[in-house]
């Protein structure tokens, strides 16, 4: 398995952070959560193709002056990975985030929350499946407390309103996203071991390019994205915190501590959804809440702890 570059010297908070993958793998789950309540909300007013080559081309041009020497370094392990690059370039970036915007135009936040709570499987699933990878028993206890909690919070407490929910095709466009970055995050220890910031430049800019041609497709058909309010605070989130903080943190925590025992991380976004609901919202904490918190923090320190996966 392989690790993230060298961190920054040690006296730096950066380098601190550098090396925390429990807080930076929690604040991945943050601000995904946000990016998925912000979808829904502006989810008729934006075009999710086009949003997503903004953004992806967005992160690129931040992370360039602070990537371009270690690009240079690296270009040769680049070039050798290159396929490898550009399949983590299609399922991590370009399809990944481009159905998941797609599906909130044909779904409810209730179930894309859901759906987002199977993460830690499909993770689990690819990693067996590609590299042979089990889950120990204390990863599989932990997914499966942290799910019952999410579950918990979602449902509201009534555990038999699951059997209520019907999924439409916004549906299995969301899970087909969640598929593919479980795939995304099985693969990435066995990325090349290059700076993450030569990492996640080359691939967002290779998963902007491969939107490139679905964006204008999505422009000749009428959905042009108009440059107001709305659209131009969508996009300041989206580039900032769910795109380059987030996959920063993620790439790195998964590097430090390995997919199986970041995945249940995953299960942290419903609940920082349903907190900022209640923030944001104005919705009243309930009973449930504070049982599904309790759950859901308990699975992803049973499962994230050390001794992790197993051949």
């Amino acid at each position: 398995m392989t690790t993230a570059s060298p961190a920054p010297p040690a006296s730096s908070p950066a380098s601190w952070l550098n090396n925390q993958p429990y807080l930076l793998l929690s604040l991945s789950s943050l601000f995904w959560a946000g990016n998925i309540v912000l979808a829904r909300h502006v989810g008729a007013h934006v075009p999710p193709l086009t949003v997503t080559t903004i953004r992806w081309f967005g992160v690129f041009l931040i992370l360039l002056p602070f990537a371009w020497p270690h690009l240079k370094r690296d270009w040769p392990a680049l070039r050798k990975s290159l396929p490898l690059m550009l399949f983590l370039s299609l399922v991590g970036f370009a399809f990944n985030n481009a159905i998941s915007y797609w599906a909130m135009q044909y779904t409810e936040a209730l179930n894309a929350l859901l759906i987002q709570s199977a993460g830690p499987l499909f993770v689990a699933l690819w990693s067996l499946v590609l590299f042979g990878v089990r889950l120990t028993g204390a990863q599989f206890a932990g997914i499966a407390i942290s799910l019952l909690g999410v579950l918990i919070i979602i449902l509201r407490g009534d555990l038999a309103a699951l059997a209520s929910i019907s999924f439409n095709r916004g549906d299995i466009m969301f899970a087909s996203s969640l598929v593919a970055f479980g795939i995304y995050s099985a693969f990435i220890p066995r990325r090349p071991k290059i700076h993450q910031l030569s990492f996640l430049s080359f691939t967002t800019c290779c998963g902007a390019t491969m939107l490139l041609p679905t964006a204008i497709w999505e422009a000749a058909s009428g959905r042009v994205l108009q440059f107001d309010g709305t659209t131009l605070a969508t996009l300041g989130y989206i580039l900032i915190f769910p795109s380059t903080l987030a996959y920063l943190f993620f790439n790195r925590g998964v590097a430090l501590i390995g997919p199986n025992r970041a995945a249940p991380f995953f299960h942290l976004v419903p609940v920082f959804g349903s907190a900022m609901a209640i923030v944001l919202l104005g919705e009243k904490l309930q009973p449930f809440h504070l049982i599904g918190y309790a759950l859901v923090l308990a699975g992803v320190v049973i499962a994230s702890r050390q001794g992790s996966a197993v051949k």
